[in-house]
């Protein structure tokens, strides 16, 4: 038996207008930019593939089964700007054949800065989540899959019973990603490991002609599913949902390949579809995985570089998470939202000087020239936030 769990993050952030020393006001957020960017990711990839997955699941009666992880952020401007969007997720909701996980609601980096704060993102999520869909989720997901041993006691803590992490090749050395995991000394918790290679066959490999297995069918996919039998459980495909339409144009086949995909899965014998809940309760662990070191999903590394590789990174986040106690005490809604805004990743991520590899990685969606203007706008924004503290104690 081999299941393929599909799992796609959703997120975008509210992004930083230009913002300047000598500006006064607290309108931090470009909206017009945030909503011509939904807009166009929304025609190209969440409508059109949201549909595509609605007829799968009803055309194979269930069978066919996926997960999302949704940012608070992403889902507050579906409601602002694409409603539609957010109505066509609560139609796969009400199939019954679709997982919603929880994750920080600003998709933050709160788990590296401020326990108390993870915690509580990861509460508010929760509650959107129920809210929205009718689903508690049991499986969590922390920002870009960064995770380490730490992570998994705090999960199993707040009564998750899996967590998603990456299959990194330095931590699993002969053992594979398509078995099950647990966090050493935390049984009762099990890791779903992402399976790169297949991941990144389709996320990133797909459209490049120069590829050796170019085109990549949905018929050739299945058959490497299929090669798991007897050598593991699961094939753990965690993309980015903007894979489908955004980074792989519509022309590129992807739409074609993932409406066939399900069919050539089933075709050969003993393989299915199943959430990660589904797959942390149906499959037992094959041991630990010891992660003493924090992992992520993001670029060749596989660590926290893309966020803190560089000074300007590391300075910004300590100031900002330096006003949590500050911001707290001050019981200001509205200011407490807008420094939780500051902490989603994107905004570090622009900040990033590194290149070769991963160079046009980090120019996707990147609002800014150079990753010295995104650390001056976000610091002349975090100057004015720390001003309205002030004013906020005078008063």
């Amino acid at each position: 038996m081999a299941s393929v769990c599909f799992y796609f993050q959703v997120h975008q952030p509210f992004r930083l207008r230009r913002f300047s020393i000598f500006d006064r006001g607290a309108d931090y957020f470009d909206n017009p930019v945030n909503q011509e960017l939904l807009r166009k990711v929304a025609a190209k990839c969440y409508l059109p593939t949201n549909a595509v997955l609605l007829e799968l699941v009803e055309r194979h009666a269930g069978r066919f089964k996926v997960a999302f992880s949704l940012s608070g952020l992403v889902i507050e401007q579906f409601q602002r700007f694409v409603p539609e969007v957010l109505d066509s997720f609560r139609r796969l909701a009400e199939t019954g054949a679709v997982e919603f996980l929880a994750e920080t609601y600003y998709h933050s980096l709160a788990f590296l800065y401020s326990r108390e704060e993870f915690v509580a993102q990861v509460g508010l999520h929760r509650q959107l989540i129920q809210r929205l869909f009718g689903q508690t989720p049991a499986v969590l997901r922390n920002t870009e899959l960064i995770y380490n041993n730490e992570l998994g006691k705090v999960a199993a803590e707040l009564g998750y019973r899996a967590v998603l992490c990456e299959g990194a090749d330095h931590l699993l050395g002969f053992r594979s990603p398509t078995f099950l995991y647990t966090p050493p000394g935390v049984p009762r918790l099990k890791l779903l490991l992402k399976n790169y290679r297949l991941s990144d066959d389709i996320a990133f490999r797909f459209s490049n002609r120069n590829w050796p297995e170019y085109p990549l069918t949905a018929e050739k996919f299945a058959r490497w599913v299929q090669q798991v039998n007897g050598n593991g459980y699961v094939v753990n495909l965690f993309l980015d949902y903007e894979t489908f339409g955004e980074h792989q144009w519509v022309e590129t086949g992807i739409f074609d390949f993932l409406r066939h995909l399900p069919e050539a899965v089933f075709k050969l014998p003993d393989n299915d579809f199943k959430t990660p809940g589904e797959c942390a309760a149906a499959y037992e662990t094959s041991g630990e995985y010891d992660v003493p070191h924090m992992i992520s999903w993001a670029d060749t590394e596989r660590d926290l570089s893309a966020w803190l590789g560089n000074a300007m990174q590391s300075n910004a986040l300590h100031e900002l998470y330096r006003l949590e106690p500050r911001v707290k005490e001050r019981g200001d809604e509205a200011l407490l939202h807008d420094w939780r805004r500051l902490q989603t990743s994107d905004h570090f991520y622009y900040m990033c000087t590194k290149h070769f590899a991963d160079g046009d990685v980090h120019k996707y969606f990147n609002p800014y020239d150079s990753p010295y203007d995104a650390f001056i706008n976000f610091m002349n924004v975090l100057d004015n936030l720390r001003g309205r503290l002030g004013r906020s104690a005078a008063g």
